[in-house]
């Protein structure tokens, strides 16, 4: 086999194993890399292959380690892993042909499998070029040429732009599965994670207050609300033993519940969520109407019916005001749970603030007072605090994050029999002017309270403007974030992130592609086929398709009518002239089989015409070339001309 294709072939291999490298054991890496440099060194010292037995151990070995590492866990890691590891053993064996074609088509379920890890635009652009390079592979294998000619490159242009319709036709109108088949899988360790958790804690928005990764985009239909009016719902917290936060019990229960009555302004937009863990959908403070594909528990957080691990979209209106009305005595009773008794420090505060015999209102008023009286201050890096984290938070540190604030009122108001709860979610975002749309990061990440008032319902109170609006307070945590990196390293120059907001214009741009990416490609599905097709005027989708398939079915018909009839033939010229030394072989008494090939019908006329061996054996190897190995050259295709012409018989 050439050894130019092979070199080819063992760096598409190459490539396409490389985006697994982080998912795959680390021991399996390295034993693909070793049967990978020896398949490669096997190029130039053939004999160096291992084989028989030697071949049997290594596969043993590869098996072994797959055991080992996996234990019988099948999951989207451990498929991953096995197609990798017979990719590498299968090198081995690279001798023949039929070799090429068998991992051709193992790379190209490689290169499948890493979109279970990526869908952004780079890992799709990865994929189709390497698999051009496995393609180019394939056909120069078929053409027996060399990996990088021209006719090669046209041979994969043509494929590609001939494959290009049909596939966007398939992928437009044909239904997507919303739960992958891989989905019953145990393989948590590979799943996303979503930024938020099922418990609040001291020290859980830390991480999150470091990270810049992205948690969904929002793109409005019209205007857009004030950036303090950026509340994007997600858990609600009512239970707690004095350090830890969790969920209500009742979220989910079917019991009575008030209509919710809104008013002020109406804000549409369009939610296209990351992929995450959990089913949470974060709705822009208060959602009134959403996709069927959603519903709304008892906290008034929105929840994906099926939970999937790929990017989502969905289409939501909001309300700037709303009135959630009455709540029902489980309700009341679990918004003013204590873990215990309040200490002394916390019952004189909320007697010195409330007394016991004031308004709600007035009563938050003065907590929030005394918040702004006290100094205290918003840091990413409060002090820890293990023990009593309320108290240690109120009278000591006095210096805290979203979470500390929140919980901290929510417990004085609690303490004075005021049914009140933690809400966690995201606040603000920063708006993308090229491509015109919201990007909500997990450094965004926020949590506020909500109290309930006799005739206002649920009332949303966020403590952490006390000590500094939550727009500035947002602001000052991505600088905080930038002195301090990832892990509190060394600050960073200040020219230094000033040359890198030059930048700006470039990032947005790019995240402006993967929005439409992710929001057109990543997360189509009935919903945005149903938009396309609407904007296309085609509303009823079924009688398109089956349309698109009869144009289809009558174009195949009309193609293979006009192959098939015998007038639409036309001989190859490079046959017609085989054809001619063929008659003239039969006039010197060879006649060549209907089922005989070229070469055996040579080395039947060389016996029978050994004066003429020579220019037998000259006029088979050009016909040969020219007709199956696609060999395009005029030079041939004259000297056979001549060749067969000059044949005396």
């Amino acid at each position: 086999m050439n050894a130019g294709i092979l070199r080819g072939l063992l760096f598409a291999v190459a490539l396409i194993v490389l985006p697994h490298v982080g998912h795959i054991p680390p021991l399996l890496s390295v034993f693909f890399g070793v049967l990978w440099f020896w398949r490669f060194c096997g190029i130039r010292y053939p004999n160096c292959l291992p084989k028989g037995m030697a071949a049997s151990v290594l596969m043993l070995v590869g098996i072994g380690l797959l055991v080992a590492h996996h234990r019988g866990e099948w999951g989207i890691g451990s498929g991953t892993a096995l197609f990798v590891t017979a990719l590498g053993l299968k090198l081995l064996e690279l001798n023949k042909p039929r070799d090429v074609y068998l991992i051709a088509y193992l790379g190209f379920i490689v290169i499948a499998a890493q979109f279970l890890y990526w869908q952004n635009i780079v890992a799709a652009v990865y994929g189709l070029s390497v698999s051009l390079l496995l393609l180019a592979c394939l056909v120069a294998v078929n053409q027996h040429g060399r990996l990088f000619r021209v006719d090669v490159l046209r041979r994969i242009s043509y494929l590609f732009l001939q494959a290009l319709p049909m596939t966007a036709i398939l992928f437009m109108v044909f239904p997507r599965v919303q739960a992958p088949a891989w989905a019953f899988l145990n393989d948590d360790k590979h799943r996303a994670q979503s930024g938020l958790g099922d418990i609040l804690e001291p020290g859980a928005f830390d991480q999150l207050a470091l990270s810049p990764k992205l948690a969904f985009r929002v793109k409005f239909d019209g205007a857009m609300p004030p950036k303090d009016q950026l509340y994007w719902r997600g858990p609600v917290f009512s239970f707690t033993d004095g350090v830890r936060w969790r969920r209500s019990t009742n979220a989910h229960a079917k019991y009575y519940q008030e209509p919710l009555q809104v008013s002020g302004q109406s804000y549409a937009y369009r939610l296209l969520l990351e992929p995450q863990a959990h089913s949470w959908v974060y709705g822009l403070e208060m959602p009134v109407e959403f996709d069927d594909s959603l519903r709304r528990d008892a906290n008034y957080q929105l929840l994906s019916r099926v939970r999937s691990e790929e990017a989502a979209e969905f289409k939501l209106v909001s309300y700037s005001h709303y009135n959630t009305g009455r709540i029902t005595r489980s309700e009341y009773a679990e918004n003013r749970q204590l873990p215990g008794e309040p200490s002394v420090e916390v019952e004189s505060l909320v007697r010195q603030l409330h007394g016991f015999d004031e308004a709600p209102e007035r009563y938050l008023n003065n907590v929030l007072a005394w918040f702004r009286r006290q100094g205290f201050q918003y840091s990413l890096t409060p002090p820890l605090m293990p023990d009593r984290p309320i108290e240690t938070f109120l009278f000591e540190a006095k210096t805290g994050f979203c979470n500390h604030y929140a919980t901290a009122f929510v417990y004085l108001l609690r303490v004075a029999d005021i049914p009140a709860r933690v809400v966690t979610g995201y606040q603000g975002g920063e708006f993308n002017k090229i491509g015109r749309f919201l990007e909500v990061r997990q450094s965004d990440a926020h949590a506020w309270a909500e109290v309930w008032l006799d005739g206002k319902g649920w009332v949303r109170v966020d403590p952490t403007s006390a000590v500094m609006p939550v727009q500035t307070s947002q602001d000052s945590l991505r600088d905080e974030r930038s002195e301090f990196g990832e892990a509190g390293a060394a600050p960073i120059d200040r020219e230094i992130r000033d040359s890198w907001s030059d930048l700006k214009p470039v990032e947005q741009f790019w995240n402006s592609l993967e929005y439409y990416w992710q929001r057109w490609i990543v997360s189509y599905g009935s919903g945005t086929r149903s938009d396309l097709l609407n904007r296309l005027h085609l509303k009823h989708w079924q009688e398109v398709l089956f349309g698109l398939l009869a144009v289809w079915l009558a174009v195949m018909l009309i193609l293979a009518g006009m192959l098939l009839r015998p007038w639409g033939k036309r001989d190859d010229p490079v046959v017609k002239l085989y054809r001619k030394f063929c008659r003239k072989m039969t006039r010197l008494g060879v006649e060549r089989a209907s089922s005989e090939g070229p070469i055996d019908f040579a080395q039947r006329a060389k016996v029978h015409c050994p004066e003429l061996a020579r220019d037998i054996d000259e006029i088979t190897e050009i016909f040969v070339r020219l007709k199956y190995q696609r060999a395009d050259s005029d030079g041939d295709f004259r000297r056979l001309r001549r060749k067969v012409s000059g044949l005396r018989c």
